[in-house]
């Protein structure tokens, strides 16, 4: 059962008892940019002069990177890997969880808050993917071993994003920041996701 880039960013994010993402912006961001990273790995999509371009539009039989591929291929002018990050969060996203249920990794759960309010949480059902995610992370990350080419784009959009503790709870934050920096050297999507993060945190200080 393989699991899309895109979805091991939300494992990573959601809280396994109460389905809750944990640093949801950050989350949400980490994932669009997760889904351009593997788009990338696929063939589909490529950075020329820039911005993001399609150099295949043949659908890979994955709905939530062949929407994002559509989506990415309707638009006329080109953008930049940032701007497509912050264009695909929400229906990434949204994808990416159905993807989590579909496989059967989350179950969905509707509760009522204060007795007024609906929520919806995604709670573990499986944990055993997460944990093989989490363990090949750490060996590399912890004990130095080697990246496939996955990891490094994986990781990447981690560090971008900031997700360090998400990713490595209770490890040493500043050792994990350090060799997340060296893996993520040259990477696009690192820099993608915390473009898009920095220009979302000066709109909402020119908001208020």
């Amino acid at each position: 059962m393989k699991t899309t880039l895109g979805e091991e960013i939300m494992l990573l994010t959601l809280d396994d008892e109460t389905g809750v993402v944990q640093e949801r912006t950050r989350a949400d961001h980490a994932v669009a940019a997760a889904t351009l990273a593997e788009l990338a790995l696929a063939g589909r999509i490529g950075i020329v002069d820039g911005d993001v371009a399609v150099q295949d539009r043949s659908p890979m039989g994955v709905p939530a990177l062949d929407t994002a591929l559509e989506t990415i291929a309707a638009r006329e002018k080109p953008a930049e890997p940032y701007a497509w990050v912050s264009r695909l969060a929400r229906t990434a996203v949204a994808d990416a969880r159905r993807g989590l249920l579909d496989k059967g990794l989350v179950r969905e759960e509707k509760k009522k808050r204060w007795g007024v309010f609906s929520v919806t949480r995604y709670p573990e059902a499986d944990g055993a993917p997460e944990a093989a995610l989490r363990a090949g992370l750490s060996r590399v990350v912890l004990d130095g071993a080697d990246p496939d080419e996955r990891q490094s784009a994986l990781l990447a959009v981690v560090h971008g994003a900031g997700l360090h503790e998400s990713a490595f709870p209770g490890a040493d934050q500043r050792a994990v920041a350090r060799r997340l920096a060296r893996l993520s050297q040259g990477s696009w999507a690192a820099v993608a996701v915390r473009k898009a993060l920095e220009n979302l945190q000066i709109e909402f200080i020119a908001s208020t």
